[in-house]
């Protein structure tokens, strides 16, 4: 392992790929998926602003003579935005991974806004069977690794490790590729540097 840690200081990594950057820190390699656009983040808020608005209106026309229909109505959408809302926050949430060379472990993690709400988990080396590169459409690509962990049964389990990748970027997509694959022990991915 000493070996590929080496031959990753000689050979640079990139900055970015796809929608993550990455940075080898110090016996890691860590890649982290950038913040979405301010737009997105100020969404969810202005959906909730609105569905407040909707709740004040409904309770207004709940005294109102002919007002148990529109106060049906406004309260109705009142939910389904605060319901958008929570939908669009849980699609904010970040990811990142960790390559702990010296403990031969990936750390899968999804940041989320709210405090304490970020889910992490440890994929030892041994257990990554393969990274794959796969087609999205636009065309884009993903790089998305596949394991299974020792005490579960049943179906591999995958993660998305980079999304958003351009066409432009094939040649440091597989680099990085075969990086990962060169770090995880699997065959067929040639060396890291070539």
């Amino acid at each position: 392992m000493a070996s590929f840690e080496n031959a990753l200081q000689d050979n640079r990594v990139p900055g970015r790929l796809g929608d993550v950057r990455l940075r080898y820190d110090g016996g890691r390699l860590v890649g982290e998926a950038r913040p979405p656009a301010w737009e997105r983040r100020a969404l969810p808020s202005l959906c909730v602003g609105m569905g407040l608005g909707c709740a004040v209106g409904a309770a207004a026309l709940v005294g109102a003579r002919e007002g148990a229909t529109p106060a049906f109505a406004l309260g109705l959408l009142a939910a389904a935005l605060v319901g958008l809302a929570l939908k669009l926050e849980a699609h904010l949430g970040r990811r990142r991974f960790v390559l702990h060379f010296r403990s031969e472990t990936l750390r899968l993690e999804r940041l989320a806004w709210t405090p304490g709400a970020t889910q992490a988990e440890q994929v030892p080396f041994d257990a990554v069977r393969a990274v794959h590169m796969v087609e999205r459409p636009g065309p884009r690509y993903a790089l998305v690794v596949e394991y299974a962990l020792d005490d579960a049964e049943g179906p591999l389990r995958r993660a998305v490790l980079v999304e958003h990748i351009r066409p432009t970027e094939t040649e440091t997509l597989h680099r990085v590729w075969r990086l990962l694959s060169n770090a995880f022990g699997l065959r067929g991915a040639g060396l890291a540097g070539g």
